[in-house]
């Protein structure tokens, strides 16, 4: 449903147009149902849905609280293995002891030492065979009784719900900020902006769609249904539409295998092809790089039947190489092999993003006589680059002062790589000139603010929205290398899966690391208790979904606790028909029953590629404890994967990762310093139209003004 998703994504409910009456009734239990959720209607959605008549009131209520209970996790049973989690779990040795024990009973009685070693001696012990291990012995229901109900605290979380406009206005206002939006974004965002773009293919239209592969979203959709195509000026921009139009990646990461295509698909995208070689041949030249995925395309787009379009027969050719083109990327890398690092520099600077993806190696290896050179390229390729592109650099440089303990990339698919760091330093002169020279450039680029620019503290430590692709959905989610400060006494982690077809057993375990990144001890389903951390049991089936939760006082020793989720057998994150992760916060003396949505700090999906799961970490600092974003997810192997067994690599990327400086919103807001008059947020409402910068935008704003909270901080970044 269309209202849900704009809900979930924007906090905004849309207006309903049913009929007038009197819905106060509803708008009473709507309040009062989403506070136990840990939410808030403001007055504007409570005074609209009381002038409904009772039936649209009650429509509207029900798509309210079915979407946020979703956004938080709420909408599935989270059971605990041990009914009175945290307290009442046993020992891990005394619970298998006793688990084995009822194994080897006969006719009742109790069995001896003797026995269990014979049965160990037998030829080991599978666990899933022990009668009650890793399912639950009690029902939700049972869970429920056994638990007092949790003391409403201060600290609670409340997010409010504000009042939209009617549902199509809203469609379309997230349709154009998606569209249009000069970062990529994550899956879970793609696939919105699909079911946006058939909502609203006739409307109005992004005056400039940056992304390509939000492109290949929106064309796909035009392909389909008859439409002509927007934004096609690549060849490439045509090979990422039949990715996306088959089901397959049109960030062209991975090959597809192309569906076959109809008559008029055929032609559409032959004429594309056609127009884009015909203006341009130089465009020919991005055909190498994909050409087995070309010839693939050839085979369900025949080409040679269309000699209508010769420049489109043309990429085909150059595809099963009967006609020689070079790149500039292979003109490029000629040069350098050749030591010509300026005339390399002078090649590359035909594509500005590129050019300046390849700074830092251009400048290593450009002998003094050349690096003028390669910096007066780089220097001219500032305004014609990106935003993003600008501020990835800008991160980038100021990360090559000096060596990395370890330098890690993380892929598209948020897979990591790390290893040693032995890229020579950039000299500080030459970081210091590229610093000021970015400075300049997106200071410059950064809208004039037309009301005082009043920024929320919480907000300074987000990292910068670079790319949706390195982040997972969900609720208060933030992006890799984002800090918050965490409130209350215990974190309690939680991870939810629910299998596909066959038996899945994931495991929520804790790693923790002392201030040098060394183990100081985990917690798993191998280890129950540690120095006051507390697994609430293993779960081993999921058929009808399953939670793990872990306990960690904020005083348990240790300066890094590193929540995983590993995937001991069955289905990987992908394949499951759920899977998320999320964390609370309690006092200690807060009871109730092991999830409360009122209490979910932030909660996100697991959907990357990888066995084992690194959603975040939480550190020790000055200021007391933070989270801090990873979205990680480690190759793992194929089964059997253990918290014991990737204690080094988990703590290399860890460290990897906070040892890194991220560009955050602090960042832009010291831009605007200099052109603006900018205020720290103080909880008092102003008396005229501001512009607001923060995590959640407060009630009551003067009229006129804009608030940029977590839906729209990507907004910032300049074009």
């Amino acid at each position: 449903m269309l209202e849900k998703l704009i809900i979930q994504k924007t906090l905004r409910v849309p207006a309903s147009n049913g009929a007038a009456g009197d819905g106060t009734p509803v708008a009473r239990q709507l309040d009062a149902a989403l506070l136990d959720v840990g939410f808030s209607a403001s007055r504007a959605l409570l005074e609209h849905i009381g002038t409904l008549a009772p039936a649209p009131a009650m429509d509207l209520a029900a798509t309210v609280v079915s979407a946020v209970r979703e956004l938080v996790g709420d909408h599935v049973q989270h059971n605990a293995y041990f009914i009175g989690f945290p307290d009442d779990v046993p020992d891990t040795i005394e619970f298998w002891t006793d688990r084995l024990r009822a194994a080897v009973l006969t006719g009742g009685g109790t069995a001896t030492d003797a026995q269990l070693r014979d049965a160990i001696a037998s030829g080991g012990v599978n666990l899933l065979d022990l009668p009650a291990y890793g399912t639950y012995q009690h029902t939700y229901a049972e869970l429920l009784a056994a638990h007092d109900d949790l003391i409403t605290a201060a600290g609670d979380r409340v997010t409010v719900l504000r009042l939209g406009d009617a549902a199509d206005v809203e469609a379309a206002r997230l349709y154009l900020t998606l569209a249009g939006s000069s970062t990529p974004h994550g899956e879970a965002d793609l696939a919105i902006l699909s079911e946006l773009a058939v909502a609203c293919v006739d409307g109005t239209q992004p005056a400039e769609i940056p992304v390509r592969e939000n492109r290949a979203v929106l064309n796909g959709i035009r392909l389909v249904l008859g439409r002509p195509l927007v934004g096609v000026d690549t060849t490439t921009d045509v090979l990422r539409l039949a990715c996306q139009v088959s089901g397959g990646d049109a960030s062209l990461v991975t090959p597809t295998r192309f569906r076959a295509f109809r008559r008029p698909e055929r032609r559409m995208l032959l004429a594309a092809l056609n127009k884009v070689v015909g203006a341009s041949p130089d465009k020919l030249g991005d055909v190498v790089r994909y050409a087995e995925r070309w010839k693939r395309l050839g085979e369900r787009l025949h080409p040679h039947e269309y000699d209508q379009w010769p420049h489109a027969q043309e990429v085909f050719a150059v595809a099963r190489g009967e006609r020689r083109v070079r790149n500039l990327a292979g003109r490029a890398e000629e040069a350098i092999r050749a030591r010509a690092i300026g005339p390399a520099a002078s090649v590359l600077s035909a594509a500005p993003g590129l050019l300046l993806r390849s700074a830092d190696r251009l400048l290593r290896l450009a002998p003094a006589s050349e690096r003028t050179a390669v910096v007066e390229a780089v220097t001219g390729a500032l305004g014609s680059a990106s935003g993003r592109v600008l501020l990835s650099l800008r991160e980038h440089v100021d990360n090559r002062l000096t060596p990395a303990s370890a330098r890690m990339y993380a892929s598209r698919s948020r897979n990591a790589w790390v290893g040693p760091d032995e890229r020579p330093p950039l000299p500080a002169e030459l970081v210091a000139e590229l610093s000021s020279l970015l400075d300049a450039e997106i200071s410059a680029r950064l809208p004039e603010p037309q009301r005082p620019l009043v920024v929320d503290p919480e907000v300074l430590d987000v990292a910068l929205p670079l790319s949706g692709k390195a982040t997972e959905s969900g609720f208060a989610v933030l992006p890799r290398g984002s800090r918050a400060l965490i409130s209350g006494e215990l974190l309690r982690f939680f991870t939810y899966w629910r299998q596909t077809s066959r038996r899945t057993d994931y495991d929520l375990s804790v790693l923790l690391l002392d201030d040098e990144f060394h183990s100081a001890g985990q917690v798993s389903w191998t280890n129950y208790h540690h120095n006051g951390v507390v697994h609430s049991g293993d779960v081993t089936d999921a058929t009808n979904g399953a939670t793990e939760f872990i306990d960690v006082p904020l005083t348990a020793p240790g300066h890094y606790a590193v929540p995983q989720v590993n995937i001991y057998a069955g289905e990987s994150f992908n394949e499951v028909a759920e899977s998320m992760f999320g964390y609370q916060t309690r006092t200690r003396d807060k009871r109730g029953v092991p999830f409360d949505a009122r209490t979910v700090r932030a909660r996100s999906h697991l959907r990357g590629q990888g066995r084992v799961a690194l959603p975040m970490v939480f550190a020790k600092s000055e200021r007391g404890w933070q989270a801090v974003w990873l979205h990680l997810y480690l190759r793992g192997t194929p089964s059997f994967n253990r918290v014991e067994e990737n204690t080094f690599t988990t703590a290399d990327r860890v460290r990897a990762l906070m040892e890194r400086r991220y560009l955050t919103v602090s960042y832009l807001v010291d831009r605007w310093r200099a052109r603006a008059e900018v205020m720290t947020w103080n909880g008092r409402l102003p008396d005229e139209p501001i512009t607001f910068i923060g995590i959640e935008a407060p009630e009551d704003l003067p009229d006129g003004s804009e608030a940029y909270t977590l839906d729209r901080l990507s907004e910032l970044i300049p074009a």
